[in-house]
């Protein structure tokens, strides 16, 4: 077992178009002192130039998914040397008539080196056996899709 913290605040300031209501913008700090400058979505009132919490959901599926992927090519010993995705989240409503990240979608675009590069086959797996074993990917109730590159 571990556990995982972070740090959230939010001080109360104006809305910066809209005199009626606060600002969503907090930060969230992280291990390392890293801070991530974080808002609602813009259809939520929220700041464009700041990551949103379904942004940070995506990515930490994807971030997940891509540390097993590498896990698993290295034991095979296949050596990839660049991985890259752009992982798309879609809030839609749910079965319980409210709104969730329903869906979300990987498109992994990997390259190798070295002397063993692996059949598509063999990255499917791969890309199956991240996809089963990743703890973030396990812990929500989206769908999760993987649209290898």
């Amino acid at each position: 077992m571990s556990i995982h913290e972070a740090a959230i605040t939010w001080q109360h300031a104006p809305h910066e178009s809209e005199a009626n209501t606060y600002s969503r913008n907090h930060i969230v700090a992280l291990n390392g002192r890293q801070e991530v400058n974080v808002s609602a979505s813009v259809e939520f009132k929220g700041d464009a130039n700041c990551a949103d919490p379904e942004q940070m959901l995506i990515s930490a599926v994807s971030s997940c998914h891509m540390l097993f992927f590498l896990a698993i090519a290295e034991m095979q010993g296949l050596k990839v040397t660049s991985y890259q995705d752009d992982p798309k989240g879609y809030l839609e409503r749910n079965d319980k008539k409210g709104m969730a990240i329903t869906r979300i979608e990987l498109s992994p675009r990997i390259t190798f080196g070295g002397d063993k590069v692996p059949e598509q086959e063999t990255i499917n797996k791969i890309h199956s056996k991240a996809h089963s074993s990743c703890f973030i990917r396990n812990s929500v109730t989206a769908e999760v899709t993987i649209n290898a590159v």
